[in-house]
């Protein structure tokens, strides 16, 4: 099915299901332990082994030897694998480290061997006892160090004459801003069981896009594409630190071809840090210029951040090419090569840590107009691309959102002058940003099936980490097939299932319900033609088809057998004409102890504009986890570089720090009434990453409204307030 014009009415519009609170159909499965996660799987043909990672201890460098001989005969120990052991091995084209390092080290902690034992204890205590002899290089860990080598470049994006106009400006913000490297620290690692079958590889895993990984691990194995099968039904959690192949499905399809028996490895929790991806650290300069009026008139946005050779930047600026209005704009990216780990896509890439930055700065700009910060983003507000003013949004209520928001939570009351408003022995505040994220759609495909008994099972690879797929999947087809979502079965996360969106970059919920909408038309269609009706006159409802006086039980066009449709939606060029986004306004009151800077959140509030809101349940779900993610990010989240040796220092969940339950209060959601037929049939959005995005802003505005400092390099901990406390000495 191809999308290449709005959406008008058809069958989702019902909302007799979608649109509904629908409780998580897989909720009876995980909450009794029946759903199998990646390390629980158990191969029943064959005796299982086990592998263990051995990472290196160096971030640059050379292995001039590997002494196994210790390792080789400890207690059961099967095989171990090394680069020189696994041949030549290709590369991903989606990863930028290699999996398996040697005799090269890129970074610290890359595999360089894996041990394969009878059991996991058996496989970690041989892994000890290899040792390795290197020629350690000197590498580059420190982006401030290389920041001023890097200016700006041939891809920066500019719009009119900024520096003109800037200087021209009657008032001015220049400011720099800096964000840290950040951990995606899920609950559930990296885990795979790898198993051959001749020439056969099929890998159960976590992973977030089964389609990618396949090629991938095809690609890095030197194998075809159709010897490879990933199974990773359900996931942990990703955050993005999922989407790519890792080490641990390398590791175990290599430990599995050399003992010739199924091997899991699950990487150890600092391997997640060091191993895996992580979001890397910023540094942001953000210049705005606008007139008396509190108009935008020049605005510019730069950022610096670290990758590994032929990597990608941390792309901060995105936003700030179409969220407010202003004729003269500069934006670019700074890419500095650093030896440190792969950084690569966490939750919200881009405008997670670019409004962390861009939204401090809308604030202060309000602060020098003498502006309230609202009133400065709705003189702002723009209904076209700043830059192709040609080319307007598809659906944009970002005003709406912050008008919403404030008589929500009570901004009239608001005290403007820091550092005035107190609890007893707290300094209260409240504070504001706004939320961005682009909406993205992918392709993405469904098989659907009909039974005699009339129940509907849905086949697609798309994947479930935590956000509700199977609920609103099931809903979907539902809603196309007129039965109780009771009557629907859901297989998801396959590679022998059509080739699906996936889950990430905020496209999966909208994409793979556009496709699964995709495959039932085709359904509908046959159904129709079997029992005889008109399929543009042919109604679904209760599990019967009707037009006119004829009614006929759905389950009665499969009585001779199973039906079976499948279809993939594509889409066209409306991106092109209409720029497609989510908005929203976060809202966060705190409290600042007045003697010990200890920073407490006490109320949250995020009002959203996303499209159609396939199912409020599980939608405020994801947006209440975003929010407190935005809290880690704003008050604790760092990951602490070694700059001497070149890794991260806290890499695990006891020096990570990420918010518990005692530092989230209530959360509060909104989602506006919207629809957008130029986004999929579904006229949905993404909701996932847009709950993160601006919130680690608003709660450093609200910092900023109880005790007058602004801090402008996160995490806002207290040594950064403590010596400046209104009072201090």
């Amino acid at each position: 099915m191809k999308f290449d014009k709005p959406e008008t009415t058809n069958p989702i519009d019902q909302l007799k299901v979608v649109g509904q609170p629908v409780n998580r159909v897989d909720g009876p499965l995980k909450v009794t332990g029946a759903a199998t996660y990646a390390y629980e799987w158990h191969d029943p043909h064959a005796k299982l082994a086990y592998g263990y990672p051995v990472g290196s201890t160096i971030a640059k460098g050379r292995i001039v030897s590997m002494d196994l001989s210790r390792a080789r005969t400890a207690p059961g120990v099967v095989t171990i694998v090394t680069a020189k052991e696994a041949g030549q091995l290709g590369k991903g084209s989606r990863n930028t480290a290699t999996l398996l390092g040697g005799p090269e080290v890129e970074h610290y902690h890359q595999a360089i061997a894996v041990v394969v034992a009878e059991t996991f204890e058996q496989a970690r205590a041989a892994a000890a006892l290899v040792h390795v002899t290197y020629e350690e290089a000197e590498g580059r860990f420190d982006l401030t160090a290389e920041k001023d080598g890097l200016g700006p470049t041939e891809s920066d994006v500019r719009v009119g004459e900024f520096e003109r106009a800037f200087a021209e400006a009657a008032v001015r913000l220049d400011e720099t801003y800096t964000t840290p490297d950040q951990s995606h620290a899920m609950m559930e690692p990296h885990a795979s069981l790898a198993a051959w079958d001749g020439d056969k590889l099929t890998i159960w895993t976590s992973n977030q896009m089964i389609a990618w990984s396949v090629g991938d691990v095809a690609k890095t194995l030197k194998i075809p594409p159709a010897n490879v099968r990933v199974v990773s039904p359900y996931i942990g959690g990703g955050f993005g630190s999922k989407l790519f192949v890792r080490s641990d499905m390398i590791l175990a399809a290599l430990g599995s071809r050399a003992a010739g028996r199924p091997v899991k490895i699950a990487l150890p929790r600092p391997f997640l840090m060091n191993n895996t991806t992580h979001r890397p650290a910023t540094i942001q300069r953000i210049r705005i210029g606008a007139g008396r009026d509190g108009r935008i008139t020049a605005i510019a946005h730069e950022g610096w951040s670290g990758n590994l050779p032929d990597g990608d930047p941390e792309n901060a600026v995105d936003q700030t090419k179409l969220l407010y209005a202003g004729a003269h704009r500069l934006t670019g990216n700074r890419l500095a090569t650093l030896d440190l780990p792969e950084g690569n896509a966490m939750r919200a890439p881009g405008e997670a840590p670019g409004l962390m930055a861009l939204e401090i700065a809308m604030d202060e700009m309000a602060d020098k107009l003498g502006l309230d910060p609202i009133e400065f983003r709705v003189i702002n507000d723009t209904q076209v691309d700043p830059g192709n003013p040609e080319r307007p949004f598809s659906h944009r209520q970002l005003v709406e959102c912050l008008r919403v928001g404030a008589g929500r939570f009570g901004w009239a009351a608001r005290d403007a002058r820091p550092g005035t408003v107190r609890d007893g022995r707290w300094l209260k505040g409240i504070g504001v940003a706004a939320g961005f994220r682009n909406n993205l759609t992918m392709k993405s495909g469904a098989r659907v099936r009909l039974d005699r008994r009339g129940v509907v099972t849905v086949e697609t690879d798309m994947t479930d980490i935590g956000t509700g797929s199977y609920t609103i999947i099931a809903q979907t087809a539902a809603e196309m097939m007129g039965l109780p979502i009771e009557r629907i079965s859901v297989r998801l996360g396959d590679s022998s299932f059509p080739v699906s969106a996936g889950s990430g970059g905020q496209w999966g919920a909208n994409s793979a319900t556009a496709g699964v909408y995709a495959a039932c038309v085709r359904l509908r269609e046959t159904v129709a033609q079997r029992l005889g009706f008109n399929s543009k006159d042919a109604v679904f409802a209760d599990g019967e088809v009707r037009s006119g006086d004829r009614r006929v039980s759905l389950a009665q066009a499969a009585s001779d057998g199973e039906l079976v449709a499948e279809d993939t939606i594509e889409f066209g060029d409306l991106r092109k004409t209409h720029q497609q986004s989510t908005f929203a306004a976060h809202f966060v009151e705190v409290a600042v102890d007045a003697a010990t800077a200890e920073t407490r959140v006490r109320r949250m509030l995020s009002v959203c504009a996303a499209g159609r809101i396939l199912n409020p349940k599980t939608a405020r779900s994801q947006v209440i986890g975003a929010m407190t993610m935005g809290v880690g990010g704003a008050l604790m989240e760092e990951l602490a570089v070694d700059t001497r040796r070149g890794f991260f220092v806290n890499h695990d969940l006891a020096g990570y720090e990420v918010p518990v339950h005692a530092d989230i209060p209530h959360q509060e959601v909104i989602f506006l009434d919207e629809v957008d037929p130029m986004s999929s049939p579904m006229k949905a959005k993404g909701v996932g990453e847009l709950g993160l995005c601006g919130v680690g802003a608003a709660v450093a505005n609200a910092v900023y409204n109880a005790t007058g400092i602004r801090v402008r390099s996160y995490p806002i901990t207290l040594d950064k307030l403590i010596t400046q406390l209104p009072g201090a000495s």
